[in-house]
């Protein structure tokens, strides 16, 4: 992919299209003071560089019955690469299982799990997760209420953003 160092015009781009994916062509050049065909070339060249990796609409996940979100601490035994390889491959097939990290610290990946009940997580928890391989540890946390929850990136603090 090529490399595409961002002005402040792709930043203002990038903001939009972030707060309203479905803004057309033309509002989006409005919006943010350009001509149409040039604002669609650029978009299109943020496309292809991979930063703008896709469009999608955002959930309500208690509205669609998804209303448990649980943050789960995984440690592994072994650190060689065809564990590490099975777990992941494992993980990336489970549609429970919405973000997962590698760490550093106490734990060694951190799962974001949502599923719609504390049975329905259960199931999950004795019947998927702790048949993964090289699992050694596995430490549930239940998310109450979410205080803050974006979707959208700052683009502000990056380096030679206007203001």
């Amino acid at each position: 992919m090529p490399e595409v160092e961002l002005d402040n015009l792709d930043r203002r781009i990038l903001a939009a299209l972030q707060r309203d994916g479905r803004l057309s062509n033309v509002q989006l050049s409005e919006e943010v003071g350009l001509s149409p065909s040039p604002c669609l070339r650029r978009v299109r060249l943020l496309e292809q560089s991979g930063i703008i990796r896709g469009y999608h609409a955002e959930l309500d996940r208690g509205g669609v019955g998804l209303g448990l979100t649980v943050f789960v601490g995984i440690k592994v035994g072994q650190h060689d690469d065809e564990v590490d390889s099975a777990f992941r491959d494992a993980v990336a097939d489970l549609p429970e299982v919405v973000s997962c990290y590698l760490l550093s610290g106490e734990s060694d990946f951190l799962l974001q799990v949502v599923v719609p009940d504390l049975p329905a997580y259960e199931r999950f928890l004795r019947g998927t997760l702790l048949k993964l391989p090289g699992i050694t540890d596995i430490r549930s946390n239940f998310a109450i209420s979410t205080v803050k929850r974006e979707t959208g990136l700052s683009l502000a603090h990056l380096p030679g953003a206007a203001g």
